[in-house]
């Protein structure tokens, strides 16, 4: 490269070798084949399968609604899942349009995409860096890399630094050189990255899967032993075939899918109205059996304002209180112009200020220096800033930042780093900075040094020669105070049997004190830089296996080996992040949870829950909501599988008969139970408030189908209704005269078959009731309030009406109204639940909801 730059016939060439200057893209997967696979998952396999055998059997209605009920269940999930991960193609937005760049020897404006390796760019203060590069000139330079490292403070530049795409100059002018575009560069590494992390399946998907597993092994097998029995009964085989068909519909709950994603989608919307906003409704049930929060500090722990509370200086400490960045505020103690003359000379090292906009203060710049610039202002000395004639800027290794004004050079920088270069300091000094340090306060140094002569003999010396033998003007102590409730909230999460982490790329002292301030930090104490952790993932995960432990100076490689080690220990991992470094580990993680207000739009994207209000405390409420979400699956669980029992229970009598009883229920009544008078009280029971004590209890690692709601199905609830439904069928069949052994007049058939059909009805009404808590009874929790329940009841008795007295229906059905001795046993459903599982509930003891 000239010093001119490339010229336009250089640049043209080496475009058309190495391609345009944009990160490289996936093909889409195509919308069709995402519909395509809402359709053909297991479970809608299975409905798919009944539908096929339903018209096999000449039973044209039964499978039309069952295909009805997969389309509009496949249609809604597409619908809801569409909002999916776009966090690579996101990343390309990060690039600017436009660039200055000198070429031809002048400097002109192209578009970003046609940057080349070796243009000579030209960037300003705010300007996003369009490619990787190297300085060839920076004055007073300081690039935002948190996108990328996560390291909240500014990272000062001087000629010969590399900088990244995507990143952007806080402060300073500099002109660079390309070193890499479009997919060499280090954002199209962590482009790759953000891509490759797969998403592991929620904990929901994985109990559904094994119920729908269960449930059609238990299908086929009965399905099997029907058939068998049909023909040793004597049945013909096709006959034979087509009843077991129908037994096998009869054991699939077709409700129960759609019910699951409508509950879901409930869950989303009680979590948004509480600032969190579920990108993947799977992600509602995972909140609730998250058993480990990998959070950030700033912002999410913190309220991310830096503010200045105590200076200390020769003359004293001095205290000072105020509200964030507003100028307005209080001073106390002794050394009050001394306090002030430390202030004023650190903020003559600082370029970050305070400014008013749209009426709230806040930080232009460093926040650090903002703050700075804040206690100038509370102490009365602002006005007198002055514009430095050279700076030397901030650098990790020295951990100072200096500037000459006039004939004095002002210093300010870590204790550490400042104090050695010092000529008065004396040991209650270095008591002081552990005084300070101790209670959570960044310390800063403030130190001064006259400049005898002429200024250019200063103006070329390095900053070693100069920063030397300077007099302490005094520490500063600055805070980002904690949110009012974090504390609070940490506790509950404890409670809640969570185990917590700081995962920061913070410096560790400074992620330590904020842990031990909030009562994060765990005893004993346990503190990790990211060049420490080991290679050894089950090493890795054996370490951070606790409660309470600080992980700093993280990278984005070793976030995501933190969520996988923590994942292979069997966790469920809830991961926290705002940037673009964020990304794949947003993705790995159970559920990446995002930032709101502060994120990036690639950790938004990334993520499966994105906090509006960048709370820790919404973290919290979302799990609850998660474990409720939970506990409402288990409910409508129990509801639908105690209605299963009751529908197979004719078939079994039928079968232990030797085929000499009558079938109480058919296949399309069935389907009517299942999906015309049960769906709206299971959807109701999606919509139960969480207890009062879900989150005092430890995440729910248990099976949705686990023994307690066997018990519950099996041996109390199902044989209960089912009793009362062939009590019901039975008076009404012999009170009409029929002899057994000999076939039932039809129109009596029927209306035993309406009364058989009514008692499940209302023996579900209240199961739907019983099955709002699994250890109080029903009049204890208060009838009216579940109102949604309430409602889904009267909605459920206008569909047996319907079901009942209007002909067309009820004859498409097979059943007509029962007589008055039919209803009247039916009726006893409801008692005859309600007390069966206040004995149940009485039996187990009264435990927490």
């Amino acid at each position: 490269m000239t010093a001119a730059g490339l010229t336009s016939g250089q640049a043209a060439e080496l475009l058309k070798q190495a391609g345009p200057n944009i990160l490289p893209t996936e093909k889409p997967v195509p919308q069709w084949r995402k519909l395509w696979g809402e359709l053909t998952h297991f479970f809608a396999l299975m409905l798919w399968c009944a539908a096929a055998l339903a018209f096999l059997a000449d039973l044209p209605q039964l499978g039309v609604a069952i295909i009805v009920v997969v389309l509009v269940n496949g249609v809604f999930a597409h619908i809801q899942q569409e909002r999916a991960q776009h966090a690579a193609a996101r990343l390309r937005g990060l690039l600017p349009a436009d660039v200055m760049v000198r070429r031809d020897g002048h400097v002109r404006k192209v578009h970003a995409s046609e940057l080349v390796v070796d243009d000579a760019v030209l960037l300003a203060a705010g300007d996003r860096i369009p490619a990787d590069v190297v300085l060839a000139t920076a004055q007073a330079c300081a690039v935002d890399e948190s996108m990328l490292t996560g390291e909240s403070d500014p990272v000062p530049k001087t000629p010969g630094d590399s900088a990244w795409a995507g990143t952007f100059l806080v402060n300073g002018d500099a002109e660079a050189t390309v070193t890499a575009t479009g997919a060499r560069t280090r954002l199209a590494g962590i482009s790759a990255l953000t891509s490759g992390a797969v998403p592991p399946p929620t904990p929901l998907s994985l109990e559904l899967r094994r119920i729908v597993r269960v449930v059609a092994s238990v299908a086929l097998a009965i399905a099997a032993l029907f058939f068998l029995i049909s023909l040793l009964v004597g049945i013909e085989w096709r006959d034979s075939f087509l009843f077991a068909i129908g037994v096998a519909v009869a054991l699939v709950p077709e409700g129960l899918l759609p019910t699951v994603t409508l509950s879901l989608a409930m869950g989303a919307q009680r979590m948004a109205s509480r600032n969190a906003l579920v990108r993947n409704l799977e992600a509602v049930e995972t909140l609730g059996s998250t058993t480990f929060i990998c959070t950030d500090k700033t912002g999410t722990l913190t309220q991310n304002r830096m503010n200045a509370v105590e200076v200390f200086t020769s003359g004293g400490s001095v205290h000072i209180a105020g509200e964030g960045y507003n100028p307005e505020g209080t001073v106390q103690g002794d050394g009050q112009e001394r306090a002030a003359e430390t202030a004023l000379a650190a903020l003559a090292a600082s370029q970050g200020r305070a400014e008013l906009h749209e009426g709230q203060w806040r930080a232009s710049g460093d926040p650090m220096e903002a703050a700075i610039d804040v206690l100038a202002r509370r102490l009365g000395v602002a006005g007198a800033r002055m514009a430095p004639s050279r700076r030397f800027a901030f650098d990790p290794s020295r951990r100072r930042e200096s500037a000459i004004v006039g004939h004095d050079l002002f210093c300010k920088g870590a204790p550490e780093a400042v104090l050695p270069l010092c000529s008065d300091v004396d040991g209650p000094v270095a008591d002081q900075v552990q005084l300070m340090a101790s209670r959570g306060l960044r310390v800063i140094a403030v130190a001064r040094r006259r400049l005898n002569g002429p200024s250019a003999d200063w103006e070329s010396r390095p900053s070693g020669d100069i920063e030397r033998g300077m007099e302490l003007l005094g520490l500063i102590g600055l805070h980002d105070p904690p949110r009012p409730d974090v504390g609070d909230v940490i506790r509950t999460a404890r409670t809640a049997g969570l185990k917590l982490a700081m995962i920061t790329g913070d410096h560790p002292a400074t992620a330590a004190a904020i842990a031990r301030e909030i009562g994060l930090m765990g005893a004993p104490e346990f503190v990790l830089e990211g060049s420490d952790l080991p290679d050894d993932e089950q090493l890795l995960g054996a370490l951070l296996d606790r409660d309470g432990v600080v992980v700093s100076r993280v990278s984005p490689e070793q976030k995501l080996r933190v969520a996988k080690a923590l994942q292979s220990r069997g966790h469920v991992v809830a991961m926290t992040g705002d940037g673009v470094n964020d990304g794949p580990a947003l993705r790995e993680a159970d559920i990446g949870v995002a930032m709101g207000l502060s994120g990036t739009d690639v950790a938004r994207e990334a993520a499966d829950l994105v906090l509006l209000d960048d709370h820790f405390a919404t973290i919290v409420a979302a799990i609850e909501q998660g474990r409720a979400t939970y506990s409402n699956i288990h409910r409508f669980l129990t509801y639908h599988l105690t209605d299963n029992v009751a529908e197979l229970t004719p078939f079994v009598v039928w079968a232990l008969s030797g085929g000499q009883f009558p079938l109480a229920l058919g296949v399309l009544q069935i389907l009517a139970l299942d999906i015309g008078t049960d769906l709206l009280p299971a959807l109701a029971l999606g919509a139960e408030p969480p207890g009062k004590r879900v989150l005092s209890r430890p995440p729910e690692r248990r099976h949705l189908m686990d023994r307690q709601l066997m018990v519950r199905v099996f041996c109390v609830l199902g044989p209960v209704e089912a009793l009362v439904e062939m009590a019901a069928f039975s008076v009404v069949l012999f009170g009409g005269g029929w002899v057994r052994g000999q076939p039932p007049d039809p129109g009596l058939l029927m209306a035993a078959s309406g009364a058989a059909f009514t008692a499940v009805v209302l023996g579900q009404l209240a199961n739907a009731y019983a099955c709002r808590s699994a250890t109080v009874p029903p009049w204890r929790l208060g009838w009216g309030s579940n109102r949604l329940l309430a409602w889904a009841v009267l909605a459920e008795l206008a569909v047996l009406a319907a079901c009942l007295y209007l002909p067309q229906l009820a004859a498409l059905l097979g059943q007509a109204p029962p007589p008055a001795a039919g209803l009247l046993v039916a009726a006893l459903a409801v008692p005859a639940v309600l007390a069966a599982d206040w004995a149940y509930k009485g039996f187990r003891g009264r435990s927490a909801r």
